[in-house]
């Protein structure tokens, strides 16, 4: 990416103290910008985050994306707004589903309104895998909140208003915060047995790297709207927990207790009717958002494809990493070689 896009910029990160949002902060700091604006409610995580990265140009804001008066007192003057605030984990949004309306679907929807009305630049939309095909309450809110992101896109764009929306959508980012990587190295310090779900789930692997990447190529390439996604292996769960087993030298027993409430044994990245309208940008899917107004007489459709010859693409079709591709990957990943010096 260009240099100077964040040269001078002021740049907010709405869940900003989370894996995602610590990297992107340190990139954006590399790339000359103004001021990183962090804004999240946890006040111990930015605490923590404010002692790693010492830097005049961060700043710290207190406050919830479900207060809308709150974010537009923090956006004003932003030039660019990642939102990666959410709620994120299967079985809580299945117990509290009405809490993962109002942080995933309202709480974005006051991030888009609010940057709007401060005549932000761009925003980049964090989203899912779980929102393609969903059937949890996490997967449905996330796919709720790409619905609004498209529209307000959509509204803005008839309007002839300058601000883009982007929506990225991610598989599993391994050795993120909450994740499986983590979970189980935490388990094989303990002597703990590692309990999983079912070995033969399969999970898209992409690394934090690429999750920074996916957001600034929509940041960088995307036209307001688009859906952007990255083509990624997938691997089993089995192999996994064997692969962090190998690489810790671990002796703890596998438990499998079943799936957790709302889990899915596959993960579809992009559905069959996206992909009949996907451009394909080589590592990359840019889904184009249908901006047409509600008045279809009015359009002429050329080049459909025909959706019953497409298969969507997921977790158990794409390629499929064997338990050394998954261990060689696994190693790599920064969080485990820390991991290993301090085992």
């Amino acid at each position: 990416m260009s240099k100077n896009i964040f040269k001078n910029k002021i740049l907010m990160v709405a869940g900003g103290t989370g894996s995602f949002g610590e990297t992107i902060t340190k990139i954006s700091l590399n790339l000359g910008i103004k001021e990183v604006r962090i804004f999240s409610r946890d006040e111990k995580k930015q605490e923590d985050m404010r002692r790693a990265i010492i830097d005049k140009r961060l700043n710290f804001i207190i406050g919830d994306v479900r207060d809308k008066s709150r974010v537009k007192s923090a956006v004003s003057g932003v030039d660019f707004l990642f939102q990666a605030a959410a709620l994120k984990q299967v079985p809580s949004c299945e117990f509290y589903p009405m809490e993962a309306v109002k942080t995933n679907i309202l709480g974005t929807s006051n991030i888009l309104e609010a940057a709007s009305e401060s005549n932000v630049k761009k925003i980049v939309v964090l989203s899912t895998d779980k929102a393609v095909y969903p059937i949890n309450a996490m997967g449905i809110s996330k796919a709720m909140m790409e619905k609004v992101a498209i529209a307000k896109a959509r509204e803005l764009k008839n309007k002839s208003i300058n601000t883009k929306i982007f929506i990225t959508r991610y598989g599993n980012v391994m050795c993120s915060r909450g994740s499986l990587i983590p979970f189980i190295i935490n388990k094989i310090k303990k002597n703990e047995d590692l309990t999983i779900t079912d070995p033969e789930m399969t999970r898209f692997m992409m690394s934090l790297e690429d999750s920074t990447n996916l957001v600034l190529k929509a940041f960088n390439d995307g036209i307001t709207g688009d859906i952007f996604v990255q083509k990624s292996p997938s691997a089993s769960v089995k192999n996994i927990v064997l692969a962090i087993k190998k690489i810790f030298d671990s002796k703890s027993e596998i438990i499998y207790l079943g799936p957790r409430h709302g889990e899915k044994k596959h993960e579809t990245l992009c559905s069959a009717e996206e992909l009949g309208l996907a451009k394909n940008l080589g590592k990359y899917y840019r889904i184009p958002a249908d901006l047409r107004n509600i008045n279809y007489d009015l359009h002429i459709r050329k080049n459909n494809k025909y959706l019953s010859s497409i298969r969507p693409y997921d977790s158990k079709s794409t390629k499929r990493l064997n338990l050394k591709q998954v261990t060689d990957l696994i190693s790599k990943q920064p969080y485990v070689v820390q991991q290993l010096k301090l085992h």
